[in-house]
């Protein structure tokens, strides 16, 4: 029987700041990634950062390559091999002022990956204000950020109520005309876990590029409404619940 996996979304966010600059907030694009001895650019990474809660989705073509066209649960041991190469997470952000600028730490609550010895912080310089380049505090890299266009302007971010299957519950996040969903798995067992973005339009979410490959390019219908301070419904196939809890709601 599989293991039951620590359910992430019991942990406290902490700290419990304020929230984070404006100037931070919508989608971003990683742009280009630069270490000691290599520079990547070909891996899709989006950074989705609202007024406190973020949500990270990275996955690098070597992922894809060989996956083949009916990738779905259960995988082979092929295609796990190359998705164990993914990476997601997310949580909550804190953003500090020092001597040489400012430091933003990503405290993730969920993480596709075991998380790493050393907290995930790095220094934030904004050549423009769409265009931020991050250096790491306790690693060598550099990164650029490219924010999306129409990724600003909303802020929503939902968490899902109990499911009557067992299943831990998932959270929802909303920037401008971008939505990602993220579902631990209910087991520990990765590759069930679900970090899934994609665009809204028209009442429709396209998700672009998810964990879970044979969930990329679907279409599913998709409405949210606030119903008070403290619940929205939601109208989706996928939902396991029409009623969730607010935890960010700005328009």
């Amino acid at each position: 029987m599989p293991e039951r996996a620590f359910d992430p979304w019991c942990a406290t966010p902490e700290p419990a700041g304020v929230p984070v600059p404006h100037r931070y907030r919508g989608v971003w694009q990683r742009t280009l990634l630069q270490t000691s001895d290599t520079q990547y650019d070909s891996t899709f990474v989006r950074w989705m950062q609202l007024g406190r809660w973020h949500a990270d989705l990275r996955i690098p073509l070597t992922a894809r390559s060989g996956l083949g066209v009916c990738a779905a649960l259960p995988y082979s041991e092929h295609q796990l091999a190359l998705l164990v190469r993914q990476q997601g997470f997310c949580g909550v952000t804190q953003v500090e002022a020092d001597a040489q600028g400012e430091v933003c730490t990503w405290h993730r609550l969920a993480d596709y990956q075991p998380p790493g010895n050393n907290p995930d912080a790095g220094r934030m310089i904004f050549e423009t204000p769409d265009r931020v380049i991050e250096t790491g505090v306790h690693g060598v890299y550099r990164e650029i950020w490219q924010r999306l266009p129409q990724s600003t302007g909303r802020y929503i971010a939902l968490a899902e109520t109990e499911r009557a299957d067992g299943q831990f519950s998932a959270r929802l996040f909303l920037a401008g005309r971008y939505l990602m969903r993220v579902r631990p798995c209910s087991s520990a067992w990765q590759p069930e876990f679900e970090i899934s973005f994609g665009v809204l339009a028209a009442g429709q979410w396209r998700v672009e590029q998810s964990t879970r490959p044979e969930l990329e390019g679907q279409s599913t219908e998709f409405s949210i409404r606030r119903q008070s301070m403290s619940l929205a419904r939601v109208d989706a196939t996928w939902a396991g619940t029409p009623d969730w809890q607010v935890l960010e709601w700005q328009e």
